[in-house]
C-alpha cells in the first residue's frame, strides 16, 4: 500500500529515495523524496474509513538528514481536497516559502497540483516532525523528521543501541474535517476524539484494537533512544513507561541537561528526545499516554493509549492471562505536575552546543491568549447562551485572507492584512481573575506585526480566564526561542523578569502556557520573513488564536528573504 519508487536528476546527480511502508529512508544531506497526497481505507476501533495519507501511510514516512543538510519534497495531491505541508521545529532560514501555513506563506495544493518544498536545515539537531497545514488534515498527515549529529561528530550522550519512534496522535471514528466542519458551523466545541494512538495505534485498552498494538522489543542491559511526538489534535498528553525511568535529553530539535523523570507531559506540536535503559527484568511492560486536560468544563477523551515494550527472550506463557504492567500517570487535571515537568528543561549549554540568550531587548510585547465567545444571529449557535466560541490573541481574532501573506507582502499588494497587531492587549483586565464583568468577543481581522531585522524579541503569552482557562501550546514557525520564565496569576513586569533564567534556559519552538498563567521567551529576529505563530490546539487555532510576524530584511545579501520558487502556486 502506498509504495512509490522513482529515479531521477536533481541539481546534476541526486538519487532518488525508495519511500516504504515502514517510511525508511536512507540518510542523507540532500535528497528528493515524493509526498503523493491520497485517500485511503484503514480499520481502527471496529470500523474502516478512507482517511488522507501521503504515500498510503499512517503516520506518513519518515524522513532522515543530517545537521545542515537540504531536502526537496515534491507534493502530488492525488486527493479530493486542498493541502500544504508545514515542517514543524525547521527554521527554514531566508526561506518561508516552503514554511507550509495555508493562507499566511503559501496558497493550498489544489486537487491535482504539485509543488516542490526546499527543507533548509541549519542547527537543529534530534527530533521535528512536518504535518498538513490546511483546515484539520493534519490528524492523519503527519510523520517524523530525524536529524542526526553532522558527519565526524556524535550525540552529547553515549551513542544508544537504537532508536523507538513513538508518535501520539489522535483518532476519530468519523472524518476529522466533518468534525472540523460541524465545530465551526454549530459555533459549539468539537466532537472528542474516540481514541489516543500510538504510531497509528490506539493499543489493547480499546475494542478490536489488540491485533495492532504497537510492539517494539529491546535488550536488557541496553539504553534505546525514545523520539517522541506529540501530533495529537486538541490534547495534551502525559506519557510514560511503567517501571522504567525516563531520562529526557532534548527538546524541539534542541539538546538538554539530561534529566530523569518517571513521566513527560506533552503539548500538540513538541517533541521529545529520551534515553530509556531497559533494566527491568525480562517481561512485558506498557508504554502509554492519557490526557492532561487543564481546562474546567472543556471535554476531553478520558481513555489510555497503549503500547507494548518486551524484552528479548522473554515469551509470555501459552493460556496466560497476564497483561503488561501499566505505568503511573498524574491526574488528569494535575496541573501542578504538568508544571513541574515543564520548568525542568535547560538548554546543553555547551562548548559543542552553545547558547545565545538575549540578555536585553529592543521589542517587548504582551499578548494575551483567550477563548472567546462572538455574537451568533438570533443566538441561534450551540455555543455559550447560544453565541459562537472563538479565541484571539490580544483581542485579534485572526481570519485568514484571500491571498497569502507572503506572497501581499513580497509584491506589496495592499488590502489584504493589517500592520497593527497591538503589542498589549486592550482593554487591560484582571487577566486570571473573575471576569464576568469583561466583554468577551474579539475582534476580526488579518493584522500582522512587523519585527526590524535582528532586533532581540520578548513575548510574554499572558492566559486569561475568559470563558475557559487553559494550558495553551504556543507555535512560532521560523525560529526557536529561549523560555526564560513562566509562573501561574497575572505577570507582573517589575518583579517577574527578576525570576528570568538568561543563562541556559530551553531552546523550543513550542511551548505551553501554564493554566491562567504566563510564559516569557525571548529570540533573536534574523530571519527575514512571514512566520506564523498560533496556539497548536487544532480548535483554538481554527477559532483564530492566530497572528503573523514579518521580519524585515536586513542590509546584506545574507540577511535578505530569498526570492519565490518558479512554482509558487497562486490562489
Amino acid at each position: 500500500m502506498g509504495l512509490s519508487k522513482e529515479m531521477g536528476l536533481f541539481v546534476g546527480f541526486v538519487c532518488y529515495l525508495v519511500l516504504g511502508i515502514t517510511g525508511a529512508y536512507a540518510a542523507g544531506d540532500l535528497g528528493y523524496h515524493t509526498f503523493v497526497v491520497q485517500s485511503t481505507p484503514y480499520t481502527r476501533l471496529c470500523s474502516t474509513k478512507n482517511i488522507l495519507t501521503i504515500n498510503g501511510q499512517y503516520p506518513g514516512p519518515a524522513l532522515h538528514v543530517h545537521t545542515g543538510g537540504t531536502l526537496i519534497v515534491n507534493v502530488i495531491n492525488n486527493s479530493t481536497t486542498n493541502i500544504t505541508l508545514h515542517w514543524h521545529g525547521l527554521k527554514q532560514p531566508r526561506n518561508p516559502w516552503s514554511d507550509g501555513p495555508e493562507y499566511v506563506t503559501q496558497c493550498p495544493i489544489r486537487p491535482g497540483q504539485n509543488f516542490s518544498y526546499r527543507l533548509i536545515f541549519s542547527d537543529e539537531e534530534g527530533t521535528i516532525w512536518w504535518h498538513a497545514h490546511s483546515d484539520w488534515s493534519r490528524g492523519t498527515v503527519h510523520g517524523p523528521i530525524f536529524v542526526y549529529p553532522k558527519n565526524g561528530t556524535g550525540y552529547p550522550f553515549p551513542k544508544p543501541a537504537g532508536e523507538i519512534p513513538i508518535i501520539l496522535g489522535e483518532w476519530w471514528k468519523n472524518d476529522v474535517m466533518e468534525v472540523m466542519e460541524t465545530m465551526l458551523e454549530s459555533g459549539d466545541e468539537p466532537e472528542i476524539s474516540n481514541a489516543y494512538t500510538i504510531n497509528g495505534q490506539p493499543g489493547d485498552l480499546y475494542n478490536c484494537s489488540q491485533p495492532g498494538t504497537f510492539r517494539t522489543t529491546v535488550e536488557q542491559g541496553k539504553t534505546y533512544l525514545v523520539r517522541l511526538i506529540n501530533s495529537a489534535m486538541n490534547t495534551e498528553l502525559f506519557y510514560a513507561v511503567a517501571n522504567h525511568t525516563l531520562t529526557v535529553v532534548g527538546m524541539d530539535g534542541s539538546y538538554l541537561k539530561p534529566f530523569n523523570t518517571t513521566y513527560v507531559m506533552i503539548t500538540p506540536g513538541q517533541t521529545m528526545d529520551i534515553l530509556l535503559k531497559a533494566d527491568q527484568p525480562k517481561n512485558f511492560y506498557y508504554m502509554a499516554a492519557r490526557a492532561y486536560a487543564s481546562g474546567v468544563g472543556v471535554s476531553f477523551g478520558n481513555t489510555t493509549t497503549s503500547g507494548i515494550l518486551q524484552y528479548k527472550g522473554y515469551e509470555n506463557p501459552k493460556n496466560s492471562s497476564s497483561m503488561p504492567v501499566i505505568p503511573f500517570f498524574p491526574f488528569f487535571n494535575d496541573t501542578k505536575s504538568a508544571m513541574s515537568f515543564s520548568k525542568k528543561p535547560r538548554s546543553l549549554a555547551s562548548k559543542e552546543h552553545p547558547v545565545s540568550v538575549p540578555q536585553t531587548v529592543n521589542d517587548d510585547m504582551l499578548i494575551t491568549v483567550s477563548v472567546n465567545i462572538a455574537p451568533c444571529a438570533n443566538s441561534s449557535c450551540s455555543g455559550p447562551n447560544g453565541n459562537r466560541l472563538s479565541a484571539s490573541l490580544n483581542n485579534i481574532s485572526f481570519e485568514n485572507p484571500s491571498i497569502d501573506v507572503l506572497q501581499a507582502y513580497y509584491a506589496r499588494i495592499n488590502g489584504i492584512y493589517g500592520i497593527d497587531f497591538p503589542s498589549k492587549p486592550s482593554p487591560v483586565f484582571n487577566f486570571t481573575g473573575n471576569v464576568s464583568d469583561v466583554g468577551n468577543a474579539p475582534f476580526n481581522a488579518t493584522k500582522v506585526r512587523f519585527l526590524e531585522w535582528n532586533s532581540n524579541v520578548q513575548i510574554v503569552f499572558q492566559g486569561t480566564s475568559l470563558v475557559a482557562a487553559e494550558n495553551h501550546p504556543m507555535h512560532l514557525h521560523g525560529y526557536s526561542f529561549y523560555v526564560v520564565g513562566q509562573g501561574l496569576g497575572n505577570y507582573n513586569n517589575e518583579t517577574d523578569p527578576k525570576t528570568f533564567n538568561l543563562k541556559d534556559p530551553p531552546h523550543l519552538n513550542t511551548v505551553g502556557l501554564p493554566l491562567n498563567g504566563w510564559v516569557a521567551i525571548r529570540f533573536k529576529a534574523d530571519n527575514p520573513g512571514v512566520w506564523f505563530m498560533h496556539c497548536h490546539l487544532e480548535r483554538h487555532s481554527s477559532w483564530g488564536m492566530s497572528t503573523v510576524f514579518i521580519t524585515k530584511n536586513g542590509k546584506n545579501v545574507g540577511e535578505r528573504m530569498l526570492r519565490p520558487p518558479a512554482n509558487l502556486i497562486q490562489c
